[in-house]
């Protein structure tokens, strides 16, 4: 059963979060039709051409009832990130509106998600110079400085891991300011941010998504993934770290059988599976819906 999602008056797009094989195109194009709406892609590797079996992308028979955005937009040797992502996502949702429609943006791809819903983080980028000079310097020393810049910060950072240590102590040197009173600030921006946002997380029993998977993989590699990957043998970029290269390529190379593939491919979807069930539990604004 759909749920009843009500409009906020400010623009929010709808969100269909999940696992893998949890159903989100099918529940999308239920929702679509009920809004009036446009299905904008929210995961990380449905972007790429070329990979559309492997990447699980909707049909082009399921593309037909609605407009797409996002599908297969970029060359597998193009590169995307999260920031990529979200510039390309916000023209997108905001040409939809300008038209009156609906954009419901559907993945599974947490990070390029959290981007879209609540903006880039505030926090700047790594600093390769400043990250070289630190490394030449104690955990103790870096431990001092922090404490007389942030002690907030210095009391609650993991003070036996020099990574976590230096990061702090990058950011507040870059920024000038305490990192404690930046992430303060980005947390009660997001408590208010997220009184707007509209979205659902779908869910399914362990044995049932499971399954799920299991003819998903099979499906895979039964109609054309294993040509994917081979056509693409050459091309090198973010679609490799997709679920399936690695085993398809070692199948192909004469390692391991199809049945090793088809199995090493099904544990390894479980194990995101539940990495990504792990990511939405903690998007509290989230609606839960049992399927």
């Amino acid at each position: 059963m759909l749920l009843e999602l009500v409009m906020p008056e400010t623009f929010a797009p709808q969100f269909i979060c999940g696992a893998t094989a949890s159903g989100k195109t099918e529940y999308a194009l239920k929702l679509a039709d009920k809004l009036g709406g446009e299905i904008v892609n929210g995961d990380a590797f449905q972007i790429f051409r070329g990979i559309e079996t492997l990447s699980a992308a909707p049909s082009d028979e399921e593309k037909k009832s609605f407009p797409h955005h996002l599908f297969g937009v970029l060359e597998p040797g193009e590169h995307c990130d999260a920031g990529r992502y979200f510039e390309m996502a916000m023209s997108v949702i905001s040409e939809i509106r300008s038209r009156g429609k609906t954009p419901i943006v559907v993945g599974g791809s947490g990070l390029y998600l959290k981007f879209l819903t609540h903006g880039p983080s505030p926090l700047p980028k790594a600093n390769e110079a400043m990250r070289s000079e630190m490394d030449g310097q104690s955990l103790e020393e870096l431990l001092a400085e922090l404490v007389a810049i942030d002690p907030v910060e210095a009391a609650q950072v993991n003070r036996g891991n020099k990574r976590y240590v230096s990061r702090s102590l990058e950011i507040c040197r870059l920024t000038g300011e305490k990192v404690s009173e930046l992430r303060d600030g980005w947390e009660k921006k997001t408590r208010e941010l997220e009184k707007s946002l509209k979205g659902v997380w779908l869910i399914r029993e362990r044995v049932d998504l499971h399954r799920r998977i299991a003819l998903r993989t099979k499906h895979m590699l039964a109609e054309g993934a294993i040509e994917e990957v081979a056509a693409l043998s050459g091309v090198h970029g973010n679609w490799e770290k997709a679920i399936g290269v690695k085993e398809i390529r070692r199948f192909l190379s004469g390692e391991i059988s199809r049945e090793e593939c088809e199995e090493l491919i099904f544990f390894a979807t479980r194990q995101y599976a539940k990495r990504q069930e792990t990511w939405f539990r903690r998007e509290k604004w989230l609606e839960q819906v049992t399927l």
